[in-house]
């Protein structure tokens, strides 16, 4: 496979994750810049340019709220979860495991039989 072509797939792949990390990581509050390093130190590459109007669209669909915190020199704006988002988050991840164990078993699978 093209290295071009594997890249497309594996930014696919990421894309999604990241909605799942961002949910697990905003059940505490936190601010985008924080946020941006935590998720690229887990392994979730993501943009500023991406996250933030990822944390929009989380926001508009219910899944985030978000509050100014203007008691530091620099106002900086908090994200954290809702309720809808704490679920979602749980639901999202119990897909990711059944996909993985999904995954998992073909390979088991394939590797069990014998070649054709």
């Amino acid at each position: 496979m093209e290295a071009q072509s594997l890249e497309g797939h594996v930014t696919e792949l990421r894309r999604g994750s990241v909605v799942v990390a961002c949910l697990t990581l905003l059940v505490k509050p936190t601010y985008g810049y924080v946020l941006a390093h935590r998720l690229n130190d887990a392994g979730f590459l993501v943009e500023q340019n991406t996250l933030y109007p990822l944390l929009r669209r989380l926001e508009k669909q219910g899944l985030l709220v978000s509050e100014w915190n203007t008691d530091e020199s620099r106002p900086r704006k908090f994200y954290r979860t809702t309720p809808e988002g704490d679920h979602a988050a749980a639901a999202l991840r119990g897909e990711l495991d059944r996909m993985r164990a999904g995954l998992a078993a073909l390979k088991k699978d394939n590797d069990d039989e014998p070649d054709r």
